[in-house]
């Protein structure tokens, strides 16, 4: 197989992969939507982590061993597992109020928020046009919140936003613990902390878990397991700017799922907010690729 083809079936497979991370990760929100009409958002947030939790230690002594995992970078391991918390207990209390493609819609700002977040805590330079990009998505967010009293402006709602802000600042925290610490350990001790961590301030407030729910939090354990995996890979095999716009598929999959398990749909006004966001987030991935081969070429053509 020449090289190029060789290539091209790499990037199939990593966009094949992304597809099914996708789906996984919202199999999961789904379920996690589903256990908060039943429990407080922190105790879900906490068993989210505890049901992956065995799986990806499994992995991680699988494929690194257990000193990768203490080795690590604490202080930052900390900050991602308090922002973790912060995320999945936010996202969950507006799960249990709003439909997931409403929520999708609104968290579809996180990578407009990434890029905007990397100027002051990266030092990265972002020209006029991404600022123009993540200014109109933010609006895309206005339009699908409806400030004027008629949308979803109110707790669930900006805590939607709330957990994206925590999903950009993590993702940035990522960029600079990846320099030293694994994929594995920056795994592990994400979810190892979002269950402590969440679980003790849960505590409280505990609800005794319902016999009926065991599949689903299973069910939840292994989407979650498999959605990182999946992401992983697709991000390994496949060229980011191929594969990081296919993480709008959630819509479609937030949809479907609303309307076969809940019997709801998203009006026009969340149709138009959310097309507005995913618009920005595609031009904006697209200038970002287009200025990583300039600086490519320049260095290579100095």
């Amino acid at each position: 197989m020449s090289g190029g083809a060789a290539r091209a079936q790499r990037q199939r497979r990593g966009m094949l992969m992304m597809l099914a991370a996708v789906g996984m990760f919202a199999l999961m929100d789904a379920g996690l939507k589903t256990l908060s009409a039943h429990y407080p958002p922190f105790q879900v947030a906490a068993m989210r982590g505890l049901s992956s939790l065995p799986v990806v230690l499994a992995w991680a002594l699988w494929t690194v061993g257990p000193m990768p995992l203490l080795r690590v970078r604490w202080p930052l391991h900390l900050l991602r597992g308090a922002l973790g918390i912060a995320m999945m207990a936010s996202f969950v209390y507006a799960l249990k109020r709003l439909p997931l493609s409403t929520a999708y819609s609104i968290f579809f700002v996180a990578p407009l928020l990434i890029t905007a977040l990397s100027v002051p805590i990266l030092g990265e330079r972002v020209g006029p046009r991404r600022w123009t990009a993540i200014a109109i998505g933010l609006l895309g967010v206005l339009v699908v919140l409806r400030p004027t009293g008629a949308g979803v402006l109110s707790t669930a709602g900006l805590a939607v936003l709330v957990a994206a802000v925590a999903y950009a600042v993590s993702a940035i925290t990522v960029r600079i613990i990846a320099r030293s610490d694994t994929t594995q350990a920056i795994t592990f001790w994400l979810l190892a902390l979002m269950a402590l961590g969440a679980g003790a301030l849960a505590l409280p407030d505990w609800v005794p878990l319902r016999i009926q729910h065991g599949w689903i939090i299973g069910g939840i354990g292994i989407a979650g397991a498999l959605g990182q995996y999946t992401i992983t890979e697709a991000f390994r095999l496949g060229e980011a700017s191929l594969i990081a716009p296919l993480e709008y598929t959630a819509l479609v999959w937030g949809v479907a799922l609303d309307l076969a398990l809940w019997g709801v749909l998203p009006d026009a006004v969340t149709w138009l907010g959310a097309a507005i966001i995913i618009a920005s987030g595609l031009y904006l991935i697209r200038r970002e690729n287009m200025h990583g081969e300039s600086v490519h070429a320049e260095a290579e053509h100095p």
